[in-house]
């Protein structure tokens, strides 16, 4: 399982995120997610640990508590679709932007 935390500081690093979910056992991995066209943080994360008891525990813990003067959003990530498109369906049948609104 992957804990989605939303609503994360944009000063919140890495680190930081460690130190808080550390509390409740061992972590696998942190991904905060960097906007591609400023470079800053997106303002949520996703957290692997070792047991599911463990991310349960943190899930339960940490939803809802304020961190960093934001109130958080802890819950399990939902997996990703894999027709969702993401961006609105901007390229089909390899048309781009362009021709998905009429211009060429």
């Amino acid at each position: 399982m992957t804990i989605y935390v939303g609503n994360l500081s944009y000063r919140a690093t890495e680190e930081d995120l460690r130190t808080v979910f550390a509390e409740y056992g061992a972590i696998k991995r942190i991904v905060l997610p960097m906007d591609r066209e400023t470079g800053r943080m997106r303002g949520f994360a996703f957290v692997d640990m070792d047991e599911d008891a463990q991310e349960e525990s943190a899930i339960a813990e940490l939803d809802g508590a304020e961190w960093m003067g934001r109130q958080l959003r802890v819950n399990k990530a939902k997996p990703r679709e894999e027709n969702g498109g993401g961006g609105g369906g901007y390229r089909r049948n390899g048309a781009g932007v362009r021709a998905r609104f009429g211009q060429e």
